[in-house]
C-alpha cells in the first residue's frame, strides 16, 4: 500500500462559478511569475545600492581617521557601513530564491501549458457543453 495521503484540492476561485479553469490558472502562474522577476530586480538593484553606500561609508570613515575625528564617531560610521553591507548580503541571499520561486513558476507554467493546452483546445473547438471538473475521475 502506498504511504502518500490524498488530500482535498482547494483552489482558489477564479471563476464566477468558483470553478478553476485553463486561462485562470495559466493567467495567475504567469502574473506571480512576473511579479517574482520584478522582485528580483528590485532586490539586485537594492543590493547593488548598500554595496555602494557600504563603500561610500568605509571613504568616509577614512576621511574621519585622517581628519582625526572622535573615534566614536568613526566607528559608528564604520558600523553603519558594515550594516549596509549586511542588507546587501541578505538582498542577494533572497534575490536568488525568489529567482528560484520565479523559474519554478515558469517551470510549472510550461508544464500546464504542455499537458492542457491540448484538452482546453477540444473543449474550446466541440462547442459541447461539458462536464463540471471531476465528473469523470476514476477512483
Amino acid at each position: 500500500m502506498s504511504d502518500l495521503v490524498p488530500r482535498p484540492v482547494h483552489l482558489p476561485d477564479t471563476t464566477a462559478a468558483g470553478r478553476p479553469s485553463f486561462l485562470a490558472l495559466a493567467a495567475r502562474v504567469t502574473s506571480f511569475s512576473a511579479s517574482a522577476f520584478a522582485l528580483v530586480e528590485g532586490l539586485r538593484a537594492l543590493r547593488r545600492q548598500m554595496e555602494h553606500d557600504a563603500d561610500d561609508a568605509d571613504r568616509l570613515a577614512e576621511m574621519c581617521d585622517q581628519a582625526e575625528v572622535e573615534p566614536r564617531f568613526t566607528s559608528l560610521i564604520r558600523e553603519a557601513g558594515g550594516e549596509l553591507r549586511a542588507v546587501a548580503t541578505a538582498s542577494g541571499e533572497m534575490a536568488t530564491a525568489v529567482d528560484d520561486m520565479a523559474t519554478a513558476a515558469d517551470d510549472l507554467s510550461t508544464s500546464h501549458d504542455r499537458e492542457y493546452r491540448g484538452v482546453y483546445e477540444s473543449v474550446q473547438a466541440s462547442g459541447a457543453r461539458q462536464a463540471r471538473p471531476g465528473f469523470y475521475r476514476t477512483r
